[in-house]
């Protein structure tokens, strides 16, 4: 079976960070965001597609090393396409059932139950979904019995959702839903999904965690959420002196006395020193943290140097 992610988006929620590290590629805690995906994904899948546009080569030089079977496909989109015209550009490779995720997207759904669900329904589609307090900033998902999708409401007034699910950006299609996408970009959310309902498109509610990684706030979410399900570890120099609040993902790294967590990631070769706090913050390799220096709620980069003194709070440095 073959499993598509469509990663071809620019990224541009987490900027300046994406000028130059493509959004697949920012750590969640021991390897890039792809990863968490690709990870998931059972045996049975055999291919994996990516959808790729901004600094494909980036990601083509990644899975050289991370992807030894050869599982993973990189297509080039020669612009971009949207979801659904992504899909349409791998026209040529999907003739069966297929799995299609959202690139930026880290849940606990059961892909195989999923794909039970999916073929007990014998529709064109089947739409993962998420149950949010208030869909007004997503878009509203109205179900039937069967969990049958009715109708879709995008980003309706608070207190006049139809439901209280999103689309959870985890999908099952069967390739008759490629005909029904035309050229160019296009959307499968507002275009596609809209005008395919009578054909079966059914919902797959579930249960655990859901996170949309595509803004600072929502990957640094996954990142607690992740490290609050175990993913916590330390190594490197520490100092004796240094307080280090758990859970962390510190990997590496080189640390004065200074106070770290809890909710930090950390990759090697960073540094920091003496009298600095660092919270909730993604730190990339090579980062240097300056004496009494202060960063909270923020994503770090590669090399990134904070100076003596300067207060990092809240935001993204590429």
């Amino acid at each position: 079976m073959k499993a598509v992610i469509l990663a071809g988006g620019l990224g541009t929620r987490l900027r300046p960070l994406t000028n130059t590290v493509p959004k697949p590629l920012i750590p969640l805690l021991d390897k890039p965001l792809i990863s968490h995906i690709v990870d998931s994904l059972p045996a049975w899948v055999d291919t994996i597609l990516l959808a790729v546009n901004y600094r494909r080569e980036a990601l083509e030089a990644y899975f050289e090393t991370a992807d030894p079977e050869g599982r993973v496909v990189l297509v080039d989109e020669p612009e971009p396409l949207g979801t659904g015209g992504a899909l349409k550009n791998l026209s040529r490779h999907l003739n069966e059932t297929f799995l299609a995720f959202n690139g930026d997207i880290v849940s606990s759904i059961d892909l195989a139950l999923l794909l039970r669900n999916h073929r007990a329904s014998k529709g064109i589609g089947t739409i993962a979904l998420w149950p949010v307090p208030d869909p007004s900033a997503f878009g509203a998902v109205g179900t039937g019995p069967g969990l049958r999708i009715t109708m879709f409401q995008e980003k309706p007034a608070p207190g006049e959702a139809c439901s209280d699910l999103i689309n959870a950006g985890v999908y099952v299609f069967e390739p008759e839903i490629l005909d029904h996408i035309g050229d160019g970009f296009v959307s499968l959310e507002r275009e596609v999904f809209p005008k395919v309902l009578e054909h079966g498109l059914f919902g797959h509610r579930f249960e655990g965690y859901w996170i949309d990684c595509g803004t600072r706030e929502n990957f640094l979410r996954a990142q607690r959420t992740l490290l609050d399900l175990g993913g916590g570890a330390t190594e490197g120099r520490v100092s004796d002196r240094a307080r280090v609040t758990p859970p962390n993902f510190l990997h590496g790294v080189e640390v004065d006395e200074a106070t770290v967590g809890p909710y930090v990631s950390a990759q090697e070769g960073v540094v920091v020193r003496r009298g600095a706090e660092v919270s909730d913050s993604i730190l990339m390799r090579g980062a240097l943290i300056g004496e009494g220096a202060k960063v909270r709620g923020s994503i770090l980069g590669p090399e990134v140097i904070v100076a003596e003194g300067a207060q990092i709070l809240d935001t993204i440095l590429g």
